[in-house]
């Protein structure tokens, strides 16, 4: 008895604490991202830097530049998705 009431007793402050929480406020656009790095990259060229340094930041900038349907299997030129389609979905 008096485990299934400390059962009941963990479950419902369990409850209790799930409901008493509040959702995130929701995120902005624009905006600056400040982040802490060890080091200053000489340029963005990565034809031209090799180091971590310089890969790293630049991986923001240059990954999403080409996006392809997710809905095709494999990717080719003719599945290359504009930017504005990219921004509606």
């Amino acid at each position: 008895m008096k485990r299934t009431l400390r059962n009941l007793a963990a479950a419902s402050l369990l409850l209790l604490a799930l409901c008493a929480t509040t959702t995130a406020s929701a995120q902005k656009t624009g905006g600056v991202l400040k982040i802490s790095f060890f080091d200053s990259p000489a340029s963005m060229s990565l034809h031209e830097e090799a180091t971590g340094a310089a890969l790293r930041p630049a991986m923001g900038i240059f990954n999403n530049l080409v996006m392809y349907d997710q809905h095709v299997a494999q990717n080719r030129p003719g599945t290359i998705v504009s930017s504005d389609r990219m921004v509606m979905e």
